[in-house]
């Protein structure tokens, strides 16, 4: 009798489970893998990513990554790398620059509104004539060490690809008092890159903030064979990714007089309404 009564409790249980599997739909509730705030930061902030190209007759002479900023009266922003738009002595005059959108949309033409001096301020500002998405420049002071990040870049020129990592190191300007925000000068990252991702976004998990913008990597050479039979490539070293930080940034913007397009008190406001236009995200 006993045995009786502890099957009939299992069958039960079974058809309680059941029950909660074939009605979870309809709760809201998933069976499938748990949420990863990785794929859903990295889903809200590509299409702001572009890729760039300086091309001329045809033929692409240099290939490299950005990100859109800040948009107004119908007029698109991109920040990149000056190394990125400066021109080769063996070029020709006559250079396209062109921003290919994430949708994969038809190139559009840029101009160069702004350039630093490379190494100091390797940055420099695009602008295009057509309305693209935007991740506003985050705050200076939202970033610690340690924080998750993710960086969107198009390596050698291929299609927009994602790295990921932590803010491995951060160099904090000198702050006037103690109470005073800890504002970052330059960090890195050990998100590893490719040659084209100069110019891409960085940012934060999951917020999604614009943090910063990949100036440059270190690389470690690699070879084969010997003599005429060697053969060598480059890879990028671990904890070597380089990023100007939003503060840097804001800066170079100031000094431009581009400050209008990433405003310190905006960065929050443009976020929320970034993240209450975003779609609900479906359970899988």
């Amino acid at each position: 009798m006993p045995r009786i009564r502890l099957l009939s409790g299992l069958a039960s249980a079974a058809m309680g489970a059941g029950l909660l599997f074939l009605a979870s739909p309809i709760l809201g509730l998933s069976a499938g893998r748990p949420a990863n705030l990785r794929a859903e930061t990295v889903q809200k902030v590509f299409p702001s990513a572009v890729r760039l190209q300086l091309a001329a007759h045809g033929e692409v002479l240099r290939s490299a990554s950005g990100i859109v900023f800040a948009e107004a009266e119908g007029r698109s922003y991109v920040l990149t790398n000056a190394h990125v738009v400066e021109r080769a002595r063996s070029w020709p005059d006559k250079i396209e620059l062109r921003v290919m959108p994430a949708d994969g949309s038809a190139p559009l033409l840029a101009t160069v509104l702004a350039r630093g001096r490379v190494p100091d301020v390797d940055l420099a500002v695009l602008e295009v004539a057509a309305r693209l998405p935007v991740t506003p420049l985050a705050a200076d002071d939202g970033l610690q060490l340690g924080d998750d990040l993710v960086v969107i870049g198009a390596p050698f020129g291929k299609g927009l690809s994602v790295a990921a990592g932590i803010v491995s190191q951060v160099e904090y300007e000198q702050a006037e008092n103690a109470a005073a925000p800890r504002i970052a000068k330059a960090l890195k990252t050990d998100a590893a890159i490719g040659y084209g991702s100069s110019g891409g976004g960085v940012f934060d998990v999951p917020g999604g903030r614009l943090i910063g913008l990949v100036e440059g990597y270190r690389t470690a050479r690699v070879a084969f064979g010997k003599d005429s039979d060697q053969y060598a490539f480059d890879v990028p070293m671990p904890g070597e990714t380089f990023v100007a930080p939003a503060a840097k940034i804001r800066r170079f913007l100031a000094e431009h007089g581009l400050a209008r397009l990433a405003p310190p008190g905006a960065a929050v406001a443009n976020a929320r309404r970034a993240d209450a236009a975003a779609a609900p995200v479906k359970p899988l």
